[in-house]
């Protein structure tokens, strides 16, 4: 199947492929619907769609985060690829793509939170920090005592000093 992939910011009419895409990972935590609103209006500057042209630009990656505030820092919130698109290093680019945004000034670091159990993505979070020529550090972040319902640790992954090079 011949592919022809594009990236771009996320827009609202692209809200509800969004949400299924997340639900249909059946690992990510699916939020409100309003959320996701509010990311591909308000944030979609920190945020990345992958985009199957082939398939009337079909959404078969998301990636959603934000700036901490009063830091230097991209926390990385949901990395979300389509089961048929595994493997081909979306999750990455798109991070990438984020990072490497002209409109972003200045990030010093990206953090995340990963389940032990999800490797896939601790997986790609190394790739990333590799690409950036900086390294990743875990720290602890949230117990599972922490949740309400039943989940796993989420440890605090930091990647950096990133030196962004101006593009």
């Amino acid at each position: 199947m011949s592919r022809k992939i594009k990236f771009s910011k996320p827009k609202k009419s692209q809200t509800k492929e969004i949400i299924k895409l997340v639900k249909d990972t059946k690992i990510l935590d699916v939020n409100s619907e309003y959320l996701y609103y509010l990311q591909t209006i308000h944030f979609n500057e920190f945020c990345c769609v992958a985009l199957d042209e082939t398939k009337k630009d079909k959404v078969i990656g998301f990636v959603s985060g934000y700036l901490i505030p009063n830091e230097n820092s991209l926390f990385i919130w949901q990395v979300a690829v389509d089961e048929k698109y595994r493997g081909l290093g979306l999750a990455q680019r798109m991070i990438l793509k984020i990072v490497n945004r002209k409109s972003i000034k200045k990030i010093n670091f990206i953090k995340t939170t990963v389940s032990p159990s999800n490797q896939s993505s601790i997986r790609v979070f190394e790739k990333v920090a590799s690409e950036l020529n900086t390294k990743i550090k875990k720290h602890k972040f949230l117990k599972m005592k922490d949740f309400t319902n039943s989940h796993e640790d989420e440890p605090m992954y930091v990647i950096g000093s990133i030196n962004k090079k101006d593009k």
